[in-house]
């Protein structure tokens, strides 16, 4: 046992931070902002059970004996918490930060959103390659599961994602780091361990890189999923033909 559960990290590292965004960040009064959050925790619960699950099988990381009291399938209790905080966490960190997310003419236009997509999907296919390599096999299961989700997303909104790149940069560079830091501490104490079979051995400052790949990853996945929700229902408020029955304000 490692000393520290994992209901017991969640009480010291993640309830913490989400406590003080309930009460001195920006409550996301706004219909869209609130739907979105939901969603996106919702998306994310559903995405990441059966592949957590099956790496978890798969001997890709485990936890200290005694320190999870309950699972389901595979998961102790305390990693679908983290399914549903995280998205929550970094959710109310963007509304926070209030971005931007009107629509412009020329937030279509062709050429970011192929280049960024294709880039998105070639991270997409390095992975699937990794996951022939048992020691890229962590890896390789990160970047096949979500960069083809992100290339969709550029897909959708990369002209928006190039106009307003800064915002989303620090929307999703504040929730990684600190993520980055208790996950170091966790791994530190036991709560979970890394397999070395399957992961490259690579470290950023004590931290394995495919942990250090998988909380920026899923951070994008997060931000861009809110950002562009809002960019949506904005566009389609502006061009209700373009969609369909035009939006409320309400929504806005």
């Amino acid at each position: 046992m490692s000393g520290l559960s994992y209901a017991g990290f969640h009480v010291l590292f993640t309830l913490p931070p989400l406590a003080y965004l309930f009460v001195f960040g920006t409550t996301p009064t706004r219909r869209v902002a609130r739907v979105g959050i939901i969603l996106m925790t919702v998306v994310a619960v559903i995405y990441t059970t059966p592949w957590d699950n099956y790496l978890i099988q798969r001997g890709v990381w485990w936890y200290g004996p005694g320190d999870i009291f309950a699972r389901i399938w595979k998961a102790p209790v305390g990693e679908y918490l983290f399914f549903i905080l995280q998205p929550i966490l970094t959710g109310l960190w963007v509304t926070t930060l209030t971005p931007d997310a009107t629509y412009r003419n020329g937030d279509f236009d062709r050429r970011p959103r192929t280049l960024g997509a294709l880039v998105w999907l070639g991270f997409g296919i390095i992975g699937t390659v990794l996951l022939t390599v048992e020691s890229g096999f962590y890896l390789g299961a990160i970047l096949a599961w979500a960069c083809p989700v992100v290339a969709l997303q550029w897909a959708v909104g990369g002209g928006y994602l190039t106009r307003r790149w800064r915002e989303w940069s620090l929307a999703i560079a504040i929730p990684t780091v600190y993520l980055w830091m208790i996950d170091s501490i966790a791994i530190a104490l036991g709560v979970w361990t890394i397999s070395d079979q399957y992961s490259t051995g690579i470290n950023l400052l004590g931290l394995p890189i495919e942990e250090a790949v998988f909380f920026l990853i899923t951070n994008i996945l997060i931000v861009y999923g809110l950002i562009l929700f809002e960019w949506i229902i904005d566009y389609w408020y502006h061009h209700p033909d373009a969609i369909g029955p035009e939006v409320s304000r309400e929504w806005l």
